[in-house]
């Protein structure tokens, strides 16, 4: 490049606050943004001298203004370093122009603690504390890490979500991602008991990204699923109550034990009514290494229960969550269907 020459227009060289994805991305480029907007590689270098307006940093990517990246700037440059290059370039718009730019990050997404951060999990640390940032990307994918840049690898990426015009990863994998870098028992168990009782996902999917991880070995990790089961049960029955009550059902015998009279136990129920011979039951099955053997038992105690002539009702805590009406009128029909059906077997209701 000609030095009498006037540089093409390159973002601002000053650090702003950042109100928008757009913005942070105007004070970030790749070396191929760079020269898309005209910068040569040597003019780049010049820039990032000591004591110059721009530095590097990460390999090939360059944050255009003098001191500390903000936290929004490191997560922009750890996924331009990370992800791999779209054909079309990816340099920003202008503002205003067909509204605002979201660059485009193929495969790779903030992953482990920065993700939850990004989630809202308030156990995570600040991001503004994280010395390193977890990206995800598939195996092959030829990067190391570097820096601030911590890769984690995996044989199929997930769905990202977006937040605050991000890829992250679902909460699930961010944790697995996260509980597999600590040793501390009482941090695991915080992050994945918000991480439930937030709402921002059920046991059930935690424990198979953990035992994915193969993460169940560790028994620090273990005591803190055994609590995020017993937990997420508990929020599962609080919500079983809320149902019955708020949708008018008939009020049933809670935490029963069924048997035939002089004859065997026929098994746990979460709720049960008698006259019209209905069981409900919490599917609270975490998929571990015995998950067949446990459907196995599940199916075995239905079909006992249905020969008996009791419908049995299985509900899931998502569902409760999620679609409380819609588990509330499948309840109803079944009371509603008693009178259709055979008198049921006359078994023993006995508390749990």
């Amino acid at each position: 490049m000609n030095h009498n020459t006037p540089l093409p227009p390159v973002p601002p060289l000053s650090p702003r606050p950042v109100h928008h994805p757009s913005g942070v991305h105007r004070r970030v480029l790749t070396g191929g943004q760079l020269r898309a907007h005209g910068v040569s590689p040597s003019e780049t270098n010049e820039q990032c001298r000591d004591g110059g307006p721009w530095q590097q940093l990460l390999p090939n990517v360059y944050l255009l203004h003098p001191g500390p990246p903000t936290s929004e700037e490191r997560l922009h440059g750890v996924l331009m370093y990370a992800a791999r290059e779209v054909s079309r370039p990816a340099v920003p718009v202008q503002p205003n122009a067909g509204g605002p730019h979201r660059p485009v990050y193929a495969e790779a997404m903030i992953t482990g603690l920065a993700a939850l951060a990004l989630h809202g999990l308030t156990s995570a640390p600040p991001l503004t504390s994280l010395e390193r940032i977890d990206v995800l990307v598939p195996r092959l994918r030829r990067l190391r890490s570097t820096g601030c840049v911590r890769i984690v690898r995996t044989p199929a990426l997930p769905t990202p979500q977006q937040v605050t015009g991000l890829p992250v990863a679902p909460v699930p994998r961010a944790l697995a991602d996260a509980v597999a870098e600590l040793s501390d028992a009482e941090t695991v168990r915080r992050l994945l008991t918000e991480a439930v009782r937030g709402g921002h996902c059920e046991p059930a999917a935690v424990v198979s990204e953990l035992t994915q991880a193969k993460l169940l070995g560790r028994p620090h990790v273990v005591d803190a699923v055994d609590s995020l089961l017993a937990e997420g049960r508990a929020f599962a029955e609080d919500r079983l109550y809320r149902m019955v009550r708020e949708y008018g059902l008939p009020d049933p015998v809670w935490n029963v034990d069924l048997r035939l009279p002089g004859g065997p136990h026929l098994g746990g129920l979460d709720a049960y009514w008698p006259e019209q011979a209905v069981a409900m039951e919490l599917d609270t099955r975490a998929p571990r290494q015995d998950e067949d053997a446990l459907w196995s038992e599940y199916a075995r105690k239905r079909e006992h229960l249905e020969r008996l002539g009791i419908t049995v009702v299985y509900v899931t805590p998502k569902k409760l969550r999620e679609a409380m009406e819609q588990q509330a009128a499948v309840v109803r029909t079944a009371l509603m269907a008693s009178g259709d059906r055979e008198p049921a077997a006359h078994v023993v209701v006995l508390p749990r």
